[in-house]
């Protein structure tokens, strides 16, 4: 890939928040990359070096800013995000699946190809291999928690993928320059007892207040809760079991998240899907920009600036979700979903009273009693395509988590009896945030779009590609 220093230093000049955490910049004369929203002096031209990503400037030798501080930086969201391998590759290292316990070759029998061809797509993307990618990852995660939280050193290694202090240690010494209890006592932390609290950035604007409606209209009772301004669940990932809380920041363009301090075993993939929830690596700019060319979706951009298509923290559970929703009302689906949750959902105590059930997973679901299901108030066509559903998950078949490969996964949707286009498509941009998914065959869409048939409507969105997804938001939230 090639990069417009030009472009860069002018947007840099700039402090302009529409390029944070699309380029960083390393600066010669001291040694030390920044955000192009760096609050520090505008070096020369000539001591600039721009990268793509954190883990090229460190590779050249320089070390993250301690006032910009790049691992709070919004991530990447170009077009091709979820249908290259290489960002597919980026999704999954993002949410620890190369951990200093797990290996290269794993991760490429995952996602379909050799070692050999995984290395040269991500060096080819991103000039730097997958190896250097995580490593860049862990440390910076590893440099939040010291900064952010009071979680022990030994906490924060492990937390971070590490598989020992001592190779912790080793690496944040060797590409900072300093150990890592030096940072530590250069920053402030407040205590936060059972509860651990990080900041997740965005590229702004936001349209927070549309993201709570939409979420909150769809919330399963017992799993989810949320308010006027904050989204509050309960988390499974293995074994680990928790909640989670997440509220804007005061005056930044960034959330804060609220969790349970036994979830930092599992931290990188809780952020990750987190990110991947609140879809905090989209484009407004570009994509509000493209879409507000057409007449009917601009006075909706122009209410909702900054809308983002919600995702999910568990693409089987949002898949569930949208068979449940098949032609009955929203209000109807998430009262089945509650009860879904109240049945088949482990218990679980949290300090949110409301908070008290896990959603069903696929091995809940896979071998659940069809007249159980039934009993629940669900047709029992749907309770039929529901166990198909949990079986193909829970043996591979099918795979819902981010970074899967969303075209792959719609054909393989379909093949199960009670899935069809409209729910394929909206479990892929949703459940694998695909930002060209679209459910053309669904009524609302029609209706807002002002067109009568299904054929007519993927006319007209040909135009919004390749956020038609986004599209379907605006018109959703609109009405």
């Amino acid at each position: 890939m090639t990069i417009d220093h030009e472009t860069c230093y002018r947007a840099l000049a700039a402090r302009d928040v529409r390029f944070d955490g699309l380029f960083f910049v390393g600066v010669t004369s001291t040694g030390i990359y920044c955000r192009p929203v760096c609050t520090a002096r505008t070096p020369k031209r000539d001591r600039c070096r721009f990268y793509h990503v954190a883990a090229q400037a460190e590779r050249e030798g320089f070390r993250p800013c301690l006032r910009c501080r790049p691992e709070l930086a919004p991530g990447h969201a170009p077009v091709d995000a979820v249908a290259t391998l290489a960002r597919r590759t980026a999704a999954r290292i993002e949410s620890g699946a190369l951990n200093e316990e797990a290996g290269l070759d794993d991760l490429a029998g995952e996602l379909g190809v050799s070692a050999r061809q995984l290395r040269r797509a991500v060096r080819q993307e991103f000039g730097v291999s997958p190896i250097e990618l995580a490593q860049t990852n862990r440390l910076l995660l590893a440099k939040q928690l010291l900064a952010e939280s009071a979680l022990p050193i030994i906490d924060v290694a492990l937390a971070s993928g590490f598989a020992s202090v001592r190779r912790f240690n080793a690496l944040f010494r060797k590409h900072y320059g300093f150990p890592p209890s030096r940072l530590r006592r250069s920053v402030s932390v407040r205590e936060s007892g059972d509860t651990l609290r990080l900041m997740l950035s965005y590229r702004p604007p936001l349209a927070w207040d549309a993201m709570l409606r939409f979420l909150a209209g769809r919330a399963t009772a017992g799993v989810e809760i949320v308010t006027d301004s904050s989204y509050a669940r309960t988390v499974a990932v293995g074994s680990t079991r928790g909640w989670l809380r997440v509220e804007p920041a005061a005056g930044r363009n960034a959330l804060v998240v609220e969790m349970s301090t036994v979830l930092t075993a599992e931290l990188p993939q809780v952020l990750s899907r987190l990110r991947h929830l609140f879809d905090l690596r989209a484009r407004p700019d570009v994509i509000d920009l493209q879409l507000s060319h057409d007449a009917r979706l601009a006075p909706a951009i122009r209410r909702n600036p900054g809308m983002r298509v919600p995702g999910a923290f568990c693409g089987f559970e949002l898949a569930v979700r949208a068979i449940l929703g098949q032609q009955v009302s929203v209000s109807a689906a998430t009262t089945l979903a509650g009860r879904l949750a109240a049945h088949f959902g482990e218990p679980v105590e949290t300090p949110i009273a409301q908070l008290n059930r896990l959603a069903p997973g696929p091995d809940d679901l896979a071998r659940a009693p069809l007249a159980a299901l039934t009993r629940l108030g669900i047709l029992k066509s749907r309770a039929r395509t529901i166990q198909e559903l949990s079986r193909a998950v829970e043996g591979g078949k099918i795979n819902l988590e981010p970074g899967a490969d969303a075209e792959q996964a719609i054909a393989r949707l379909v093949e199960i009896p009670g899935i069809g286009d409209w729910t394929a498509n909206y479990i892929a941009m949703r459940a694998l945030h695909w930002p060209d998914a679209f459910p053309a065959g669904d009524l609302g869409l029609m209706h807002g779009s002002g067109v009568k048939s299904p054929a007519a409507l993927r006319k007209r969105a040909d135009t919004w590609r390749p956020w038609r997804a986004y599209a379907a938001m605006h018109l959703w939230t609109s009405k």
